[in-house]
């Protein structure tokens, strides 16, 4: 085995997508207690959401021809004839020439394509002045147009976001087959190395801050990490604390004691742990070079540099995508925060900001957010957004192929 056969990123990514294997254990989980669990079976919606037809704003239901040509100095006269309660069916269905009161959410009555909002009419006495006219479908959700039965609506391998938890309680389910949560075990190595809480450090000595902003990154992710201490470069010390990790974890960390120098013995103690054993000694980054990934008996290893600046660097790299894969979760890698090009025209009106859902690709080494169309009242915009993208109230709007700040959801 030749050890420091550095690698790009790309390579390691690579390989790191090739060797890392999913924890296959799976449990139910109830819908209260499940979120950031990778689901690990499809999600089938067994009925229509919305189960009816529902209004989307407090209002009139009307036949939208029967408003054609209102305005405000030329309105339209409708019949007023009733209203819908809230959780109740409409009494009878509604005629030409008439219109029906409907709150939001409430059930339309058979026959009405849209509603005719409160602000753009007026009753009096019965009769329904109407000051603008409506198109069919407008302000109104249609039976199943949020999800249908029978659709697929999450895929396994998906980690539950708020969103997914509504979209989920949305159609009465009340538990889910999840992966079981992974772990990880920490271990820190060096002869220098002194407990993070340590007052007043000896010359030569340097506190473990390592262990807590590895385990803080970990814990973002959803992985519990459990503490091994620190060891002393000793070969046997080193070799007996990292098996006894490797045995209780889902993938062993350990910290310093990557370099080529004399007293390194991480490489030969990974390869003591189960084959094939080291893939990746050393990447081609700065900083983080001495790196080394590895694979024994099917869990994986990281050895982070000792410094800590390059041991947080890499594990936001390759840590993270080696635990997410662990756990099941099937996401293409996004930064936090990105620029984007917008991928259509989005008109908006001065003096007030709108926040589009876009979805987010890669094309030709660019990021681009392409605007979610769909209704505000529908929770599936919500699920298939990356993040928003924010007009502000100073712009008329933005153009295709404009860059635009991205806030990505978590």
């Amino acid at each position: 085995m030749k050890f420091f056969n550095v690698k790009t990123v790309e390579e390691a990514f690579a390989l790191i997508d090739e060797k890392v294997g999913i924890v296959t254990d799976t449990e139910s989980c109830p819908l209260e207690k499940a979120l950031h669990r990778v689901l690990a079976e499809d999600i089938i919606a067994a009925e229509n959401v919305p189960a009816f037809d529902r209004s989307t704003v407090d209002g009139y239901a009307v036949f939208a021809k029967d408003t054609y040509g209102s305005s405000e100095s030329m309105p339209g006269f409708l019949t007023v004839d009733g209203e819908v309660k809230m959780g109740e069916k409409a009494a009878h269905p509604l005629s030409r020439g008439k219109a029906i009161y409907v709150p939001t959410g409430g059930m339309l009555p058979a026959g009405s394509d849209s509603v005719l909002m409160i602000e753009h009419c007026e009753e009096l006495a019965g009769l329904l002045n109407t000051y603008r006219q409506v198109a069919p479908g407008e302000n109104v959700i249609r039976k199943g147009e949020d999800i249908t039965e029978g659709e697929r609506i999450l895929q396994a391998g998906k980690k539950l976001r708020p969103q997914e938890i509504g979209a989920l309680a949305s159609l009465g389910i009340k538990k889910m087959k999840v992966y079981r949560k992974v772990n990880a075990a920490y271990l820190s190595t060096g002869d220098e190395i002194v407990p993070f809480h340590t007052e007043k450090l000896e010359t030569g000595q340097i506190r473990d801050i390592n262990y807590l902003t590895v385990a803080s990154l970990a814990k973002e992710w959803g992985i519990d990490v459990l503490y091994g201490g620190i060891t002393a470069d000793d070969y046997h010390e080193f070799s007996t604390r990292a098996k006894e990790l490797y045995e209780k974890a889902d993938c062993l960390i350990l910290s310093g004691g990557s370099s080529v120098g004399a007293k390194d013995y991480t490489t030969e103690v990974i390869q003591s742990l189960g084959e094939p054993g080291v893939f990746v000694h050393g990447i081609s980054i700065k900083p983080g070079k001495p790196t080394i990934l590895a694979m024994a008996d099917g869990k994986p290893i990281i050895g982070l540099p000792g410094h800590p600046a390059s041991a947080m660097i890499i594990f936001k790299l390759f840590g993270e995508r080696i635990l997410k894969k662990r756990t099941g979760e099937n996401s293409e890698r996004k930064p936090d925060r990105i620029f984007a090009r917008i991928g259509k025209n989005i008109p908006s009106s001065p003096g007030r900001s709108d926040y589009i859902r876009v979805q987010l690709s890669e094309k030709n080494g660019e990021w681009w957010a392409e605007p979610i169309i769909g209704k505000s009242g529908l929770i599936t915009t919500l699920v298939k957004s990356d993040g928003i993208v924010e007009i502000s109230s100073a712009k008329e709007g933005i153009s295709q192929g404009d860059y635009v700040p991205v806030i990505l959801s978590t």
